[in-house]
């Protein structure tokens, strides 16, 4: 059985944010910079097969409303940085997590996506789109609440440097999301993150470290998570706090960039062959295996969003987002 071993790179960026599209092209320069730097770091040792960039590296939420992130930032998927992204890969023979950006997507309409695309040398292997978005401040759309929506929520690739998966910041204090991907074969599960202070790689609130570890142990998973790093004249009014990581399938730190803001690439081995060997003999810890997926009755109910579909088609606000909350948090009291 061949041995599949190599090296990921966790990049974390220090970019202006676009204000309009065309300046998303600067973000993209400067990524594909990085990505060569990578390659080229490791080339002498265990080279990199594997490069992940955080969320919002191509274009952030700059804007406070759906109507205005469509109308100047938000883009078809491929488009011109994903075709750059692919001659990339297809140069080096490497797999790319991209960093986040705005989606629009004439099938669905008024939705605005977060999405992060996985691109190997054979184009784009799938397209994830944030479920579980940031509210109430995001005005995102999650796949999971069109009515309708056909195509997977958590989508696998199968890779010749083993199985992918990825979801994207917040999506990470939901175990249910990497649980599903680990159950739909995922043996890496890439972060793609834009974490700001005070939840960062720094005690006392270190969630940052502590949901990486716990992801990766709970599953028997390699976790390569990249965090936004941008300073807070980049990206105000929160600092980011970088700190990449990348973590085995029992939890233990392989790579952990300093906290703070500051462009910076992490590399670290991810053994698939030791994983596939250590998730077949293992008998204890095996939570994937002992999953008693009957016993929850929570996830018989609705909870988020709430059953209402009344304007199911209006955009989502800041305003929308926190009245489904409340909704939402009456649920919670009649389940509890």
């Amino acid at each position: 059985m061949e041995h599949i071993r190599y090296s990921a790179a966790a990049c974390q960026t220090d970019l202006p944010n676009p204000i309009e599209r065309r300046e998303m092209r600067r973000n993209t320069d400067r990524i594909l910079q990085m990505i060569d730097s990578a390659v080229a770091g490791s080339a002498p040792f265990v080279p990199v097969r594997l490069v992940v960039f955080p969320e919002f590296a191509h274009a952030a939420p700059v804007f406070p409303t759906a109507a205005e992130l469509i109308s100047k930032l938000a883009v078809e998927i491929p488009n011109e940085h994903t075709d750059r992204i692919h001659n990339k890969a297809k140069e080096h023979n490497i797999y790319i997590q991209t960093g986040s950006m705005l989606e629009i997507d004439g099938k669905w309409k008024n939705a605005l996506f977060n999405t992060t695309c996985l691109i190997g040398p054979e184009g784009i292997l799938y397209k994830y789109r944030k479920v579980n978005t940031w509210i109430p401040y995001e005005v995102h759309t999650s796949p999971h609440d069109i009515e309708g929506y056909d195509e997977p929520l958590f989508p696998v690739a199968e890779t010749p440097i083993g199985r992918i998966g990825t979801a994207i910041c917040y999506d990470w204090l939901f175990p249910e999301v990497l649980r599903q991907l680990a159950a739909n074969g995922a043996e890496i599960l890439v972060r793609v993150s834009a974490y700001m202070d005070p939840w960062n790689a720094t005690a006392p609130m270190d969630w940052w470290t502590i949901v990486n570890r716990c992801r990766a142990l709970e599953n028997t998973a390699f976790v390569v998570a990249s965090n936004q790093a941008a300073s807070l004249k980049h990206y105000p009014p929160y600092s980011w706090s970088g700190g990449s990581q990348i973590v085995d399938f029992e939890g233990r730190l392989l790579a952990d960039a300093s906290p703070g803001p500051g462009e910076r690439i992490v590399v670290a081995p991810i053994d698939v062959s030791a994983l596939r060997h250590e998730r077949s003999v293992k008998r204890g810890h095996h939570m994937l295996a002992h999953l008693r997926t009957e016993a929850y009755p929570v996830y018989r109910e609705r909870i988020y969003p709430p059953q209402s579909r009344e304007n199911a088609e209006e955009m989502l606000s800041y305003e929308k987002n926190n009245d489904l909350i409340d909704q939402a948090k009456r649920a919670v009291d009649k389940v509890v």
